[in-house]
């Protein structure tokens, strides 16, 4: 008999705890910055990852993160993630990919072919693309809002 998906609600507030300092860190002034490039090469591949703020409002602020990298297919997308900051919690989350709203656990099997923890995954792999920035990203260009 299969087992149930239970979400690890302290390993997803950890991982949140952890992607909210790893924006501020990027994004310092967030008040202010509209938009964060970062260059990122590694044996002379480049990517080039962008934090683009979208909403502000006084608890949560909503930034759109995205990469590309250069010289590579066009059929090779990406992902786009849409991550909302709740400032009273210190939390931040993804809650879209490419604008489709995300489930926190999903019934598998299903048509859309989700992982039961899709929404955990995503958390974890901007956890690790925050990560580069901060270790071997090149600042490029910040927008600042007038």
């Amino acid at each position: 008999m299969k087992r149930k998906y239970v979400p690890d609600l302290k390993r997803q507030q950890a991982v949140g705890e952890g992607n909210y300092m790893r924006l501020l860190k990027l994004l310092p002034d967030l008040d202010h910055c509209d938009q964060r490039e970062f260059q990122l090469v590694h044996d002379g591949h480049r990517a080039l990852v962008r934090l683009q703020v979208e909403e502000r409002f006084t608890y949560t602020t909503t930034v759109l993160v995205s990469h590309q990298y250069e010289n590579v297919s066009e059929w090779l997308d990406a992902p786009r993630l849409v991550v909302r900051l709740y400032h009273d919690a210190r939390i931040a989350e993804v809650i879209c990919m490419r604008r489709r709203q995300l489930s926190g656990v999903y019934p598998y099997p299903n048509r859309q072919m989700h992982q039961p923890d899709e929404k955990a995954q995503l958390n974890t792999y901007l956890h690790e693309w925050l990560s580069h920035c901060l270790a071997h990203g090149q600042l490029l260009e910040e927008v600042f809002a007038e």
